[in-house]
């Protein structure tokens, strides 16, 4: 059941009916008294309020309905519909717990599709079982073939890519740089009932601010100089897929507010045609931008951001992924095989001691620059952790480990040289270790170094 906040007739008429013919229950109010009666006692799936909800306020009761809502309906999601010319207030909206917000005059697809992720976001979010899922069991349900790993942080990506995959929720992918975003975008695509429909890729950090209105919505012949042929933009492209916006954060503010106006709207118009076209697109973004930060300094829309993150996904850097960095390799090296008609290396222990202990500043995209590179300067079929040329950026404890092995071996190493440089003096020893005579007392008998009290 649908609960429809309104004091206009004509607007909850027409809602109603929107929603009756998409199999919808619904039941509407025109007052605030009579909507919180009802939710003190019954809990619909989802709410549709209007932000100037009577028409003597600017919007501020729309704000306080909202938080009474959340008070007695915490889980159930509020879809807040606005003029533009109230967006700020929307975002006011969001900030206090709304699942999303659509702008007057609205488009029933975007609205039928808000409703639809709602309902189904908020199933899925109860749903244990997607949460408890191995990374086994997830490759037998669903196409993540692309994503190599199984470290806690990894999973804990996976298990919502699953989750928001069956909706058109849009998605803000954020993580360092090299991390594998674009595969996260894919593999929301690949599971989603649009994966046979187009996945169109956009680098929004290499189309310039004159360029932007022609590579996203194309443009009519003679639209501008040298455009002698009408030419389809990348949102065309993707009708009925998903669009992959890579490097939001790069946009700049000109180009921002026409992205927002196609979101919100699902229209678009070609340069040199004012007939808008309609579009139905799901939108995954990225970045390594922080955009809340952004915000603050006025460089991103704060509208946009709650816009394309109704989802986000923190894709962690590989450091944060203990020994996916291992699997990776032997993936990559399995890959490098068939593309050079080479015989599948293998990595020693030391090897994989290295790459589980090596940060990896430029993560999964070094790793595999330095598996490709090690693999075929080498020529070896056995690779060990001297063939890999330690970068530069290796801290000094990450190469202590690669000679010593464990954290432990470096200790105990550390120990040994000073009880040389010391002469065995224990009080000198524990204060150059930064160690209470006590703790080396323990440390020294943990590794059967012999001494004297």
């Amino acid at each position: 059941m649908i609960l429809i906040a309104d004091d206009d007739p004509a607007i909850r008429t027409s809602l109603c009916l929107l929603f009756k013919q998409a199999g919808y229950k619904t039941v509407d109010f025109a007052l605030p008294d009579e909507l919180m009666d009802f939710v003190r006692h019954t809990q619909p799936d989802a709410i549709v309020l209007d932000m100037n909800f009577t028409r003597e306020t600017t919007g501020e009761e729309g704000l306080k309905l909202l938080r009474q809502i959340r008070l007695f309906l915490p889980a159930v999601p509020v879809i807040l519909i606005t003029g533009w010319a109230s967006i700020d207030l929307a975002v006011a909206g969001m900030k206090a717990g709304a699942f999303d917000f659509i702008a007057k005059p609205w488009n029933n697809q975007s609205l039928l599709h808000s409703i639809n992720n709602a309902l189904v976001l908020t199933k899925n979010k109860n749903d244990a079982d997607s949460h408890s899922m191995t990374r086994a069991q997830l490759d037998k349900k669903y196409n993540l073939s692309n994503i190599i790993g199984s470290s806690p942080a990894l999973m804990e990506a996976l298990h919502t890519v699953v989750r928001i995959s069956p909706t058109n929720a849009p998605t803000l992918i954020t993580g360092e740089s090299g991390t594998g975003k674009e595969l996260i975008a894919e593999a929301i695509h690949n599971n989603s009932p649009r994966s046979k429909a187009p996945f169109v890729k956009v680098n929004l950090g290499g189309i310039s601010q004159t360029l932007f209105e022609s590579e996203m919505f194309g443009h009519k012949k003679g639209a501008f100089t040298d455009a002698h042929n009408e030419r389809k933009g990348r949102f065309e492209l993707a009708d009925g897929g998903t669009i992959f916006l890579d490097e939001i954060g790069e946009l700049d503010l000109a180009s921002q507010v026409k992205l927002l106006r196609v979101l919100q709207e699902q229209t678009f118009e070609m340069l040199g045609d004012s007939r808008p076209q309609k579009i139905d697109v799901r939108v995954v973004c990225a970045t390594n931008r922080d955009l809340p930060a952004m915000i603050e300094q006025g460089l991103f829309r704060e509208d946009l951001f709650y816009r394309i993150n109704l989802i986000q996904i923190h894709l962690p850097p590989l450091r944060e992924r203990e020994n996916d960095a291992t699997l990776l390799a032997q993936a990559f090296a399995k890959n490098i095989a068939a593309s050079h008609n080479l015989p599948v290396a293998r990595f020693t222990d030391d090897a994989a001691q290295f790459l589980k202990i090596y940060s990896f500043p430029g993560n999964i995209r070094e790793l595999k620059n330095l598996v490709e590179r090690t693999i075929l300067m080498s020529g070896k079929e056995v690779i060990c952790a001297d063939d890999f040329n330690i970068p530069a950026t290796a801290t000094k404890t990450q190469r202590q480990l690669l000679q010593f092995g464990t954290l432990d071996d470096i200790e105990r190493h550390s120990i040994l040289e000073a009880m040389e440089t010391y002469d065995s003096n224990l009080t000198k020893i524990a204060q150059v270790l930064g160690l209470s005579r006590g703790a080396l007392y323990r440390r020294l008998d943990k590794y059967g170094i012999e001494y004297e009290r």
